[in-house]
């Protein structure tokens, strides 16, 4: 099961090379349309959605718990730290993957309570930032910011182009 931490740690560490690169305006640049999100709000719910998983008490992970901390929106140094220690407390998950627990989320009716493994939560999370990360990368063109890494927001599964 080491393969998910390693694939989970692989696809956050794109969220620091990309924070590497930002400038705090940039990082909180919220002009780009239809939905003027920033680049900052998207690394920061991504984080969030793991920081629920990571505070998981034993009983159940409650995915409707975010801190939305808004210094990570407009700072990389807030940003940069945050992942950090993300990282650093994915690498200490348990190696008890597998083992069934209760996640508490809001589908759009009202909490509900589902049954997952953390294996199976993890796998949903790197999901889930990749999706963002596509998102980004509409914002990065929004705002003529050039990211060097093609695979950036796009699915492991997504057939490759084949140069015309």
């Amino acid at each position: 099961m080491g393969f998910i931490i390693d694939a989970t740690i692989k696809t956050l560490q794109k969220s620091g090379n990309l924070l590497s690169m930002l400038s705090d305006h940039q990082l909180s640049d919220n002009s780009v349309p239809p939905y003027r999100s920033s680049i900052g709000s998207h690394i920061r719910h991504i984080l969030d959605f793991y920081d629920c998983i990571l505070n998981y008490d034993g009983i159940c992970v409650d995915l409707t718990k975010r801190k939305r901390d808004q210094s990570v929106e407009n700072l990389v140094d807030s940003a940069q730290k945050y992942l950090e220690s993300t990282i650093k407390r994915i690498k200490l998950l348990p190696v008890e993957l597998n083992r069934e627990i209760t996640v508490m989320d809001d589908l759009g009716m009202g909490k509900i309570e589902i049954k997952y493994t953390l294996a199976s939560l993890l796998s949903q999370a790197n999901s889930h930032t990749i999706h963002h990360y596509a998102i980004i990368n509409y914002i990065l063109n929004g705002l003529n910011i050039e990211y060097n890494d093609e695979n950036f927001g796009l699915n492991p599964t997504t057939p490759k182009k084949t140069p015309s």
